[in-house]
């Protein structure tokens, strides 16, 4: 929907510039030539529609194209950091500048750094947006085991000494019960990715289900080495997320942006007997208004 749209505001914006364009340098100086009585000819309602509109709709595409984008969280495959109903601005230049139709990179201003939380185009289907965190960089081996997350960095000494071994990423119990799952209590942690420090959650029974996840030849089913060019997302709502663990690698090139802070949040909690749309919200959360962690 959001590849459609972008390319609406492309036609759109082209059609009224060259409206613009022909009014300002052709039909603008036939009407001042063609005076009758003493007063230039009325200028035709859809050429001043255009004019009108063509600035701001040239302002918005220039806007979610290359600044800032919105977008809103349809799911809970990232709480506890990203709530149904948080609507979140997305950094369209930090991973470098894009057309906003064939998503061509023309400038590169940045690369995604672990914990990161990205919104991409899903590789199984590009007219999706995805958000989840980056975990796993460019030649780093990740692996996901009872829960616990292991990543040893790609290894750029001369020799297997100089490598890093496989380390478990920092985790540190933190709540239990604020979230619900499936009628069971979720287990909060604090987990520290690189500089990012974020909270994740457990479910305390439900196994992991390696069988069904994506894996490579040569790994073992929990194992992933990451491609160059491409990284290993996951969601922080670990037992409730379809990621990198199910459906493999996200290529560069279809990053969006990073997102950076909620703008408004709203609650929709609606019992199914209420005649009001459950798509009006019942409240704003103002405290969750801010940056992303």
């Amino acid at each position: 929907m959001a590849n459609y749209f972008s390319i609406l505001l492309v036609i759109l914006t082209v059609i009224t510039g060259v409206v613009w364009l022909l009014d300002k340098f052709i039909w603008a100086p036939k009407r001042k030539a063609s005076k009758t009585g003493g007063s230039e000819a009325e200028i035709p309602y859809w050429v001043d529609t255009a004019q009108q509109t063509f600035p701001v709709i040239a302002f918005v595409l220039v806007l979610r194209s290359f600044i800032y984008e919105p977008f809103q969280i349809p799911s809970g495959s990232m709480m506890p950091t990203l709530l149904v109903g948080d609507f979140i601005l997305v950094e369209k230049f930090a991973y470098g500048l894009k057309d906003p139709v064939v998503r061509h990179k023309f400038i590169e201003t940045g690369e995604p750094v672990r914990g990161d939380v990205v919104v991409f185009k899903y590789p199984e289907n590009p007219n999706v947006d995805y958000i989840k965190r980056v975990v796993g960089m460019p030649g780093d081996t990740v692996v996901y085991e009872n829960k616990q997350l292991f990543i040893r960095p790609q290894c750029t000494g001369s020799n297997d000494n100089e490598c890093k071994k496989l380390t478990p990423v920092p985790v540190e119990f933190k709540s239990r019960g604020e979230f619900v799952q499936r009628m069971a209590p979720l287990l909060r942690y604090t987990e520290t990715l690189g500089d990012v420090t974020h909270d994740t959650l457990r479910h305390p029974t439900r196994q992991d289900q390696s069988m069904r996840f994506y894996t490579q030849p040569g790994t073992r089913s929990n194992e992933w080495k990451v491609p160059e060019g491409q990284y290993f997302v996951m969601g922080d709502n670990r037992d409730n997320s379809r990621d990198s663990r199910y459906w493999g690698f996200v290529p560069d090139a279809n990053l969006v942006g990073k997102a950076v802070a909620i703008w408004i949040s709203f609650e929709f909690e609606r019992s199914p007997q209420d005649w009001i749309p459950t798509w009006v919200p019942t409240g704003v959360r103002f405290n969750r208004i801010g940056g992303i962690e």
